[in-house]
């Protein structure tokens, strides 16, 4: 049976990751180099407290862990209150200190808001896949991710409230939702987008449509990061200036470059062709992510997984898309490859239950 499982796992998910992962530390140690940072250490000190923790996901049966996931999400819901009293770092109170490192919230509840949607969608069609379109039961499954959303932009942190969406949409999609329900949104979504950029949005979110759409407006201002990541990018050309050897990476012009613009570190440094990698090694990742969603052995392990595709696809595009300018700057990192001890944790207890429904499903034999 074990023997059975470990062949039915899709490896190269975590071939990729790895790639991802040394790539990341690879630019870590560059963007760090000049500045004395300890970043590159932390994170490795946090690839070693998820590598266990992601192989004890692995084995664990995922239906046995979605049946703590309410709970856990209960408690995750009073960590993201709690944390909206804590001291803002960059404007935002995104954060826990705890000694030297600080925990994301936000971050934790990506695993636990999907285990817990997927849990509840399934549930909800046990009658058949129709009941997820009554509109009672439809809002009783929004109201699992309007929660934790609302208390996330609060913070404020619009990136990773974007991803809670963009994720819930591909479980409700998957699940077979009345496209009506989708036309709806759409119509609703082209008006309002009006009206929460002029009277709901803040001025430093207004400020980043602005930049967006017209870097060259405040090129010393709002929109000087946007600028010089683009700069970094186009400096890299094919094979880059070579590792520490990047003039914005190296000169501090990028910023943050350990984290929002880390791409822009590779893309200068390594060039096109490693940074063209990256990105395959992405879309490999969700393309298999996606197959594993489709050959699933139940509805659970599919939502599951689905909504984990999700996730890296938003974080991908809007990463990748902000640092070229083709998206407006939302601080959303690069999974595996930006600074960040929650969110590598989080994505690698991700991947974990990728490979654990992979392992358990029925795996079509061509």
């Amino acid at each position: 049976m074990i023997i059975k499982k470990l062949k039915n796992i899709e490896w190269i998910i975590l071939i990729c990751v790895c790639i991802l992962i040394t790539i990341g530390c690879l630019a870590l140690y560059s963007a760090t180099l000049s500045t004395g940072s300890d970043e590159l250490t932390k994170q490795l000190v946090w690839l070693l407290i998820s590598i266990p923790i992601m192989i004890t996901v692995i084995i664990m049966d995922y239906e046995v862990i979605a049946k703590f996931a309410p709970i856990a999400y209960g408690i995750t819901l009073i960590l993201l209150v709690g944390v909206l009293f804590t001291t803002p770092i960059n404007g935002a109170t995104s954060w826990f200190n705890i000694g030297p490192a600080s925990i994301q919230p936000a971050e934790f509840a990506k695993i636990f808001v999907i285990l817990t949607l997927a849990m509840v969608i399934a549930k909800v069609q046990k009658n058949g896949k129709e009941e997820i379109s009554k509109p009672l039961k439809l809002l009783a499954i929004l109201s699992v991710v309007v929660v934790p959303i609302l208390l996330i932009i609060k913070q404020p942190d619009y990136g990773t409230a974007a991803a809670f969406i963009v994720a819930t949409v591909f479980m409700i999609w998957v699940a077979g939702i009345d496209k009506k329900y989708i036309i709806i949104t759409i119509v609703l979504a082209v008006i309002l987008l009006p009206i929460t950029y002029l009277y709901i949005l803040p001025d430093h979110a207004k400020t980043r449509i602005d930049v967006y759409l017209n870097p060259d407006v405040d090129s010393r201002g709002a929109g000087y990061n946007i600028i010089q990541s683009k700069l970094a990018i186009g400096a890299g050309q094919l094979l880059g200036m070579g590792v520490t050897k990047g003039n914005q990476t190296q000169l501090g012009f990028l910023y943050p470059k350990t984290t929002d613009f880390i791409f822009s570190v590779i893309g200068e440094e390594m060039g096109f062709i490693i940074a063209a990698i990256v990105i395959i090694l992405y879309v490999v990742i969700i393309t298999k992510t996606i197959y594993v969603a489709k050959t699933a052995k139940d509805d659970l392990g599919s939502y599951i997984a689905i909504g984990i595709a999700g996730i890296f696809t938003f974080h991908m595009i809007e990463n990748i898309g902000m640092t070229m300018g083709l998206l407006p700057i939302t601080g959303v990192p690069l999974p595996f490859v930006s600074y960040g001890g929650s969110s590598l944790l989080t994505n690698l207890i991700l991947i974990g239950l990728l490979l654990n429904i992979s392992g358990r499903r029925k795996k079509t034999i061509f």
